[in-house]
């Protein structure tokens, strides 16, 4: 049975983004998975790294929860705002806190070299937006994806990463917000 992790990577717990997570929870219902949720904001946690890399922080009994639910899963499912075209603060320092060597990539010694502790996991990204997708592609190079995609699942080692656009969030009406949680259903469905 597919284990899937949802993460809700919104600051407030009632946000639009919350409907996508429940959304993608119920599509993904219907195919036998077994689903856990993680609400970002919901977590105690210090989100600031505050000696970089020096030093480990020890982590708070909230994110070695997190940390094993992602171990524990195959398929990680990120739901979050695009805001100054990045992460919001408390995601980045979620993964700031919890995307850590030994845990989720290891450094080799004496070597350029990492491994990759995430492999055989795969993700999706649902990022809402107040710009239609393509232009946060075409205009700014879609800075949060790649720091995501790119710069953080893939360098430890979660190989297929799918990316879902939903935007223009702001002043979108009510019959546009429910096909977009229709639209998000449907995805996890399949």
């Amino acid at each position: 049975m597919k284990k899937i992790v949802i993460l809700n990577g919104h600051p407030n717990p009632s946000s639009f983004n919350k409907g996508l997570v429940e959304a993608y929870y119920t599509g993904a219902k219907t195919k036998g998975v077994e689903l856990k949720i993680i609400t970002i904001a919901d977590l105690a946690f210090e989100p600031n790294l505050r000696f970089g890399y020096q030093k480990r922080m020890e982590l708070e009994p909230d994110l070695l929860e997190a940390i094993q639910l992602i171990q524990w899963a195959d398929h990680l499912v990120w739901i979050h705002p695009v805001w100054w075209g990045g992460l919001p603060a408390l995601l980045k320092g979620f993964i700031d806190r919890t995307f850590l060597p030994g845990i989720t990539y290891q450094y080799r010694d004496n070597s350029l070299l990492w491994d990759k502790l995430l492999k055989g996991k795969t993700a999706h990204i649902i990022t809402t937006l107040d710009q239609p997708g393509w232009y946060y592609r075409l205009m700014y190079g879609r800075p949060s994806v790649n720091q995501l995609k790119k710069s953080t699942l893939q360098f430890c080692g979660v190989s297929k990463v799918k990316v879902t656009y939903i935007g223009i969030v702001r002043n979108s009406t009510e019959a546009q917000r429910a096909k977009w949680l229709k639209q998000v259903e449907q995805l996890a469905s399949r």
